[in-house]
């Protein structure tokens, strides 16, 4: 699990109690044994409500937790899904690492497996390796439709937070589209993914790679970053996690899996390299340009080595962080207005994004 920071606002609803209160007489009587009456029946239709909730519960655990394992280096330890019976597992990036092979363990055993490398993907903070000798009965998980995806729907997060295997938590699905740049340091990609599914099922180290599932048993996202508190770098936000939505997840997967590395990204690129620059108070002020890819986006815009880019759309940039969060807004193929200043000369152009 990377960490994020933000400032998200958290409501809560507070439900009254109603009191009814009966009058003398046979009319106070009756409203008396009415009254009775509901607060009988109250108790076991929430019984009922509570048990069928519990046995979705239990019937999402059943079918998902035996396709979600625990991913061991020798540096790191994080969770997977397995993506087809032929022992492919997609995890983070951020997971992997440096690594080329791996432990796996599934929930269902105690005896890790030899796993490697198949290719990384830090761009989207995606992964796939391979168990050496796949298992008879691997259980593949099944992706839902991410366009399908509420808030205020229920999550199970799946996993081993903290390295405690086969682990469950359970939310909701709090907010949708969010567009989250994960740092670049501790072990991070830097990687800004966009569209992603914020959670309040609760994500921990370990969680990384697993399983955000919805009740009918669909992986609807990867758990990957947690927030944390203004202020506080280390110190997570409770409730706030983000996963990469399973529509990415598919998309990125299936091309490593058939070719063994990315061909289509579906990210929208610049075509250049840059560096964050300051300005005369040691404020970030823009991303000044340091190479331009030949016959890319930029070059064929005409933007060059030494210009310094503001903005993107009506997107401000002062940081390499906040051009890969503007960027991910657009698909290869958009036109986007990109302002830059050129030896103190304010210039706009319109780029035809290229692919990431």
């Amino acid at each position: 699990m990377r960490k994020f920071t933000g400032l998200p606002a958290m409501a809560l609803l507070i439900c009254a109690a109603l009191a009814l209160a009966g009058c003398s007489g046979s009319s106070g009587s009756s409203a008396k044994s009415s009254a009775s009456a509901s607060a009988s029946a109250a108790p076991g239709a929430d019984t009922a409500a509570t048990s069928d909730l519990q046995a979705a519960y239990q019937r999402v655990v059943k079918n998902v937790l035996p396709s979600v394992v625990q991913i061991t280096t020798t540096s790191d330890l994080g969770s997977g899904i397995v993506y087809d019976d032929k022992g492919h597992i997609v995890t983070n990036a951020h997971v992997v690492g440096n690594a080329k092979s791996f432990k796996v363990t599934l929930v269902n055993s105690h005896t890790p497996l030899d796993a490697t490398l198949v290719s990384s993907y830090p761009a989207q903070d995606l992964a796939v390796i391979a168990l050496s000798n796949p298992p008879k009965g691997l259980r593949a998980a099944t992706f839902g439709d991410s366009s399908k995806v509420e808030v205020g729907q229920i999550t199970l997060a799946m996993g081993s937070p903290l390295g405690l295997s086969g682990s469950v938590t359970q939310g909701i699905v709090s907010a949708l589209g969010r567009t989250v740049s994960e740092s670049g340091s501790g072990g991070g990609t830097g990687a800004t993914i966009s569209n992603m599914v914020q959670t309040s099922a609760p994500i921990n180290p370990g969680n990384s790679g697993g399983a955000l599932v919805n009740l009918a048993s669909q992986v609807i996202g990867i758990p990957t970053l947690a927030a944390t508190e203004p202020g506080l770098s280390e110190a997570t936000a409770a409730g706030i996690g983000f996963a990469i939505p399973a529509s990415t997840v598919t998309k990125i997967a299936s091309q490593i899996v058939k070719s063994g590395k990315v061909t289509e990204s579906g990210r929208a690129a610049l075509g250049i390299t840059g560096r964050t620059v300051l300005n005369d108070d040691f404020e970030a002020a823009g991303v000044a340009v340091v190479s331009v890819t030949k016959g890319g986006a930029a070059a064929k815009a005409g933007i060059q080595v030494g210009d310094i880019i503001t903005k993107v759309g009506d997107s401000p940039v002062t940081t390499i962080e906040s051009l890969s969060e503007a960027l991910a807004t657009y698909a290869p193929g958009d036109k986007a207005a990109v302002t830059f200043d050129r030896g103190g000369t304010t210039k706009t152009v319109t780029v035809t994004l290229g692919q990431l």
